[in-house]
């Protein structure tokens, strides 16, 4: 059995090799890529810039050619991808997870296969369960440790935009003016992103639409309140300086008072976090060092049932988890 599985994980390993150089590559073209878009953007809105105006940054609907949940998932999957300001599509970050599962699990298939001992079927098929774990897990957490950085400075950024749309309006700026000229004086991420909102008006979408845009690319509750404020406004008139001086003034509140309720959580949250991701490890990291211990069960009656029920209860406690950490404020 040794002789017909070494010339398979040395297929493994070579295949594995290959798929993360081409993934690594690929990460590192794209944020180039990215990096002189976005350059070259912030580029063109200095008034002696000779080019043409920049093109619209959008990204594909990945449900357009899926349909159902598969489609509504892939969807929510592309927009917390650009929330965490990452430039890659869904399939390819399934390719990321993919290669480091296949990693993993070479590794683990060599270990194995050195060891000896057990069905090398089976626990080869538990290996690879385990691995897709421990890197799911893995690139989830990266991807949502991005999101909530991009999410805090956005938030941090947002009251000093509307000062500067603020006093931009008094002094006599349209508000699509005001809002390009904050788009030039911040920087990035709020920066870019009232820059595509420019850009998404200058070629023909309603104000509106652009800022509503805005605030689901963002995923911002206070870019949320911004558009709210300039649809009611527009609709209802007034005076839009003093509506965005008291939006500012509510942000900076809802700023200080974040930050309060983080730190009295901090520990209910670090709980909750751990407390999510350490079965998921454990089970793994066990299923690689020693599949036997699981598939020696397999054939027992109560096992399956067991596994269900645990997966159940490990669901509702996320949803726990969820609704004690997670304030409405």
């Amino acid at each position: 059995m040794g002789a017909l599985v070494t010339p398979f994980v040395y297929l493994l390993v070579f295949g594995a090799t290959v798929l993360g150089i081409q993934t690594l590559a690929g990460l590192w073209f794209a944020a180039s890529d990215r990096s002189q878009a976005v350059n070259r953007r912030l580029a063109m809105l200095q008034p002696a810039a000779p080019e043409a105006t920049p093109a619209l940054v959008r990204r594909p609907s990945g449900g357009a050619f899926i349909g159902g949940i598969v489609g509504r998932l892939v969807q929510a999957i592309d927009v917390y991808c650009g929330q965490a300001g990452l430039s890659v599509t869904p399939v390819r970050l399934l390719v990321v997870a993919a290669g480091g599962a296949v990693a993993i699990w070479v590794v683990s298939l060599v270990v194995l296969s050195s060891g000896g001992g057990g069905d090398m079927t089976a626990n080869a098929l538990v290996t690879l369960v385990a691995s897709c774990g421990i890197s799911g897990t893995a690139v989830w957490l990266w991807v949502g440790r991005l999101r909530t950085r991009r999410l805090k400075k956005i938030e941090e950024q947002m009251p000093l935009a509307l000062d500067v749309i603020n006093r931009a309006l008094r002094a006599g700026h349209p508000v699509i003016s005001a809002v390009h000229l904050a788009a030039g004086e911040l920087g990035d991420p709020i920066g870019t992103e009232f820059g595509l909102v420019v850009d998404e008006t200058t070629y023909g979408a309603d104000f509106k639409d652009a800022l509503h845009s805005f605030a689901h690319r963002t995923g911002s509750q206070d870019a949320q309140f911004f558009a709210a404020s300039i649809a009611i406004q527009s609709e209802t008139g007034g005076n839009l300086a003093e509506v965005l001086d008291g939006l500012a003034s509510v942000i900076r509140g809802r700023l200080t008072l974040t930050k309060r309720i983080k730190a009295l959580a901090s520990e209910g949250r670090a709980s909750a976090i751990l407390l999510s991701v350490l079965p998921i490890l454990l089970v793994s990291f066990i299923s690689l060092m020693n599949p036997q211990f699981y598939t020696s069960k397999f054939s027992d009656p109560v096992f399956w049932p067991i596994v269900g029920v645990v997966t159940v209860l490990y669901a509702i406690g996320q949803v726990m988890f969820y609704r004690i950490i997670n304030f409405r404020y």
